[in-house]
């Protein structure tokens, strides 16, 4: 991923997201010009009130200075509407903004493929999409209206002083370069500070999350202990660099106040020495005054706002980091969907390594699956028997090699049509946070209640559903945790009986239940696999003595294939392994 991007480049990026609230934005900068008009018009009448008073103060009459109170205060009302606009309508303009880039966020997290996840810690997601996008609703309405606000506080004034005193305008702007370069300075410090907070607050939730999912596992071995022992060091590392944020924080604003005191001391002293010597008028000398308070009111309020512009500055970052992983597996130009699957499979010289490694899983495959046919891998673990089975939907992208379906090179099929034509059940089956029967219709979008029914039949689940306390409407829990292992995996085959595909994939679908269960999950699963391709990777090998053919896999690749009867005859690696099975 990149680090440090440049602020440049981060608005670069950004700034696309204001272009469906260009009217919006463009009025919110409207009302931030006209809450200026106070600050700038008041000096201009108190000089105009002091001077008339000093050189003539007949001419100061009861109506000049009612008129004068009165456009000051419907300006007032015109800053107060302003205002108005700019705390509400343009907060909700950022909030627009971040809900679009969460938005696009998640839809770019769902085009990433296994290896982005294999290697990312879900917390850390979950801080990106969440948590870093909070400050940006700020970022986004207060950004271009206070740089808008302070660029008008320092050009209008710096004009009008200019035309008063040309010299005494210089020394006091004077200050300004050395201010900004003090100002840059400890701006990368707390971009850099607040990078650091943001990843240990992804660190904090990836170690929540872990612990609270595991719970269960927590409470078995009673080790609450050690999981609040693995926490407090996480939430202590996040004290640690909130404390080393706040001591940037500090020296930033410290060094603006002091700052601020040398821009009021050299227009006080200056401009008294400029009185003195008849450079500059009485009047013009207030002005100087009431125009540096401004000046200095703007300045403090971008100091202020310039922990917020680093915040959103770094969350913007955070965001642009995950949209430029580029997803490792896409759609090949010109790929086109596949209709009227058969379901034959070719595998032509495959070979498969894992990103990052260097062990080569598989070398050199060679296999054909027939329509319809059932073929089933047994073999050791690291053998590669799952990693068949997840370049067959291009999960992984094959190293080496060609796989097809029905003669179609999978690299040459869209996607979407590829894995819409392949069933997969699982070992680890995850149901949603949600209903039954939401967690069925998954399978297939727009059904009526009748076929998700249906689908449960033939999965063998309805008659468990309906002893469920409202059914099909029960809710099951976070991950399904209030279902049995053996309820949770009837209703992931029915939601692949929902989806019907021709090509159906059973990773050690039963592996991890008992003995009955197991034989309803395999007559639902036998009933499943009619008239479809289908390959079953098991470890308890009674289960697949009807299969219709049978792949031992080893390191060496294939090492035997056959039927239960004719690998048992040959006496070689599966009839061992059958041997140590059954006894």
């Amino acid at each position: 991923m990149k680090n440090n991007l440049k602020n440049s480049k981060l608005i670069y990026r950004f700034l696309p997201y204001y272009k469906k609230y260009i009217p919006a934005l463009i009025f919110d900068l409207f009302c931030a010009a006209l809450t200026t008009l106070c600050e700038i018009i008041l000096p201009l009448i108190v000089r105009f009130i002091t001077d008339t008073a000093m050189n003539d103060l007949q001419k100061l009459s009861v109506r000049t200075v009612l008129t004068l109170g009165a456009v000051y205060l419907v300006l007032r009302i015109i800053d107060t509407a302003a205002n108005y606009y700019m705390a509400s309508y343009g907060h909700v303009m950022g909030s627009r903004i971040e809900t679009d880039m969460r938005h696009d966020l998640f839809e770019h997290l769902n085009t990433l493929s296994f290896n982005y996840f294999d290697n990312m810690k879900i917390g850390q997601i979950m801080a990106r999409i969440t948590s870093d996008l909070f400050d940006v609703t700020e970022f986004a309405h207060h950004c271009p209206e206070e740089f808008f606000i302070a660029g008008i506080k320092i050009i209008v004034p710096f004009a009008i002083l200019m035309s008063y005193s040309i010299p005494l305008t210089l020394i006091i702007f004077a200050i300004i370069p050395p201010m900004l370069l003090c100002a840059n300075y400890y701006n990368k410090k707390m971009r850099a500070a607040f990078k650091k907070q943001r990843e240990q607050i992804g660190e904090l939730n990836a170690q929540v999350e872990d612990s609270l999912l595991g719970i269960r596992v927590v409470k078995s071995f009673a080790n609450e202990d050690i999981e609040q022992e693995k926490f407090d060091e996480g939430n202590r590392r996040f004290l640690d660099i909130k404390k080393l944020s706040y001591k940037v924080m500090g020296a930033f604003s410290s060094s603006n106040r002091l700052f601020d005191g040398l821009m009021y001391i050299t227009v006080v002293v200056a401009g008294a020495l400029f009185l003195i010597y008849g450079k500059i008028s009485v009047p013009d000398y207030t002005a100087y005054l009431l125009y540096v308070s401004t000046f200095m009111t703007s300045v403090r309020r971008i100091v202020e706002f310039t922990e917020q512009f680093q915040r959103g500055m770094t969350g913007i970052e955070r965001y642009c980091e995950i949209m430029d992983s580029k997803p490792d597996i896409t759609d090949n130009p010109g790929a086109l969907p596949i209709s009227d699957v058969k379901g034959k499979i070719d595998f032509s010289d495959v070979s498969f390594t894992y990103e990052g490694t260097a062990d080569v899983v598989l070398s050199n495959v060679n296999l054909t699956i027939n329509p319809g046919e059932h073929i089933a891998i047994v073999g050791p673990s690291g053998s590669g028997k799952t990693t068949i089975c997840n370049l067959i939907p291009r999960f992984y992208e094959v190293s080496g090699g060609k796989l097809s379906i029905d003669g179609v090179d999978v690299r040459d099929i869209t996607l979407k049509s590829l894995r819409s034509n392949i069933g997969i059940v699982q070992q680890d089956v995850y149901l949603f946070s949600g209903t039954v029967i939401d967690n069925i219709a998954y399978g297939k979008q727009d059904v009526s209640r009748e076929e998700i029914q249906e689908a449960a039949k033939l999965a063998g689940a309805h008659e468990f559903i309906m002893k469920l306390p409202n059914g099909y409407d029960t809710y099951v829990g976070e991950r399904g945790v209030k279902l049995s292992g053996g309820q949770k995996q009837r209703i992931s085959i029915a939601r692949v009986f929902l989806k019907n595909p021709p090509i159906l994939i059973l990773d050690e679908a039963t592996s991890a239940l008992d003995n009955e269960s197991e034989k309803l999950i395999q007559q639902s699963l036998n009933r499943l696999a009619v008239g479809r391709t289908t390959l079953t990777i098991a470890h308890r090998l009674t289960t697949i003595r009807n299969a219709t053919k049978i792949l031992v896999l080893t390191e060496n690749g294939i090492e035997e294939q056959g039927t239960h009867e004719e690998l048992l005859k040959k006496g070689g690696k599966y009839a061992e392994l059958y041997k140590l099975y059954t006894e």
